[in-house]
């Protein structure tokens, strides 16, 4: 019977390299950096403050309508993005462990693709921002 699964000649084409599926992860220390390669080719670089900032905790940012710790704006403080561990979650995020004992978010790969700092997603990002802008403007002057 052609195309089962005892078909020899019958191939399944290869998966697309995922964005968002991490090839290589890499933190460094001395040079306060996070470096990812994924799957498809991009390459993102995070200095460790950036990544504090990204936390997607609750305490960091907020739940139940209450804003959390790192909407009040803090000055982030050497220990607090300090690195001293980081840990896969599944094959979907990691966590970090900070200096200053704080160790509860999960970052998923698909929130620091989408937060990538290079030059090109930043553009990105950028030419989405004003549609959404717009969009809320808009939404504004309705009456």
């Amino acid at each position: 019977m052609a195309g089962s699964c005892d078909d020899p000649f019958v191939t399944t084409p290869p998966l697309a390299p995922s964005p968002t599926v991490a090839a290589r992860i890499h933190a460094d220390r001395t040079a306060r950096t996070l470096a990812i390669d994924w799957q498809d080719g991009h390459a993102t670089l995070f200095d460790f403050t950036s990544l504090r900032w990204l936390c997607p905790c609750a305490y960091c940012r907020g739940e139940a309508g209450m804003p959390g710790w790192l909407d009040t704006a803090p000055t982030l403080t050497d220990e607090q993005t300090r690195l001293v561990d980081i840990a896969l979650v599944g094959n979907y995020a990691v966590a970090p462990s900070w200096g200053d004992g704080h160790h509860t978010g999960y970052y998923t790969f698909a929130l620091l693709r989408d937060r990538c700092p290079c030059a090109e997603c930043s553009a990105r990002r950028s030419s989405r921002e004003p549609e959404i802008t717009q969009e809320a403007r808009h939404k504004e002057h309705k009456p």
